[in-house]
């Protein structure tokens, strides 16, 4: 039994979430979905979130998981806010707590302890339905990065974008590229035929946003992956990162993120507030 699997595609955070369900018992999860957020302003908003909501009422699905690949740099994720509305579990990798000493130094203090309902180790495996969700640890982008295979799908989040545009980049705190190398390598010993679900596009001119691609066409065709070895790959990423500006977002999403997709506490006068360490991160100007 295979799942049924619907993709949204963020074009402002160029992020894609999948509504996954089990065709024999309604049974379903959302990875990795995404909060609109407004910088500017600092506003957040929930019409992408309730997208995903909307899709579940009218096939008449019960949300089990909110599963997260990763913490997210590049945009808020809503897990916290489907969780409060369905009462879904939410899971991330084991390595999140990795990712939150990271964080601590940056923002005064761990910021994930107890935000998520499970936290997965490698090779786990849990029921969505009728359906296995096996657990692979796919690390180098972030340390928490997981993969969730489920029949011949398989959820990679960060580590495979579509072919023509390669692989994440490796430079956040923890990150490592020989390390997403093997990870990648973990990911494509998989069947050929087995559809992999993105987590970015950043589609090139003249094609549209890309959700999946196979096994065998990364192996054939990733522009940073094909024909290299580790050695050639890592020489490749380390210098292609070093050229790459900081996300937008990055510094608001690991405070949301890391806190499973909530505001931090708000304040006396009843307002959240996420800080901006100065002079922290990035190169000098």
């Amino acid at each position: 039994m295979q799942p049924i699997v619907t993709p949204y595609f963020h074009a402002a955070t160029h992020t894609w979430s999948y509504l996954v369900a089990c065709p024999a018992t309604a049974t379903a999860a959302i990875v990795d979905p995404v909060l609109d957020y407004d910088a500017a302003a600092a506003r957040t908003a929930t019409l992408t979130a309730d997208a995903l909501l909307a899709h579940v009422r009218e096939h008449k699905l019960t949300l089990a998981f909110v599963l997260e690949t990763h913490a997210h740099a590049d945009h808020l994720s809503a897990a916290g806010y489907l969780r409060h509305e369905t009462g879904a579990v939410l899971g991330i990798g084991a390595g999140i707590a990795e990712v939150d000493r990271h964080a601590a130094t940056l923002f005064g203090g761990e910021l994930g302890r107890g935000a998520f309902d499970r936290r997965f180790a490698a090779g786990e495996c849990f029921a969505l339905g009728a359906l296995e969700v096996e657990v692979l640890a796919t690390p180098g982008h972030t340390p928490d990065g997981v993969t969730y295979r489920i029949g011949d799908a398989a959820f990679v989040g960060d580590t495979l974008f579509p072919p023509d545009v390669g692989t994440a980049r490796c430079d956040f705190p923890g990150g490592d590229a020989a390390t997403l190398y093997r990870s990648i390598a973990r990911i494509l010993a998989l069947p050929d035929a087995t559809t992999l679900y993105h987590g970015h596009d950043y589609p090139p001119a003249g094609r549209g946003p890309r959700a999946t691609s196979t096994v065998a066409e990364q192996r054939r065709a990733n522009v940073h992956l094909a024909g290299k070895d580790e050695a050639q790959y890592v020489a490749l990423r380390e210098a292609r990162d070093r050229t790459l500006p900081v996300p937008a977002l990055l510094l608001p999403a690991l405070q949301w993120n890391l806190a499973g997709g909530r505001a931090p506490s708000p304040d006396a006068n009843g307002v959240s507030y996420l800080k901006l360490p100065l002079d922290r991160w990035g190169r000098p100007a």
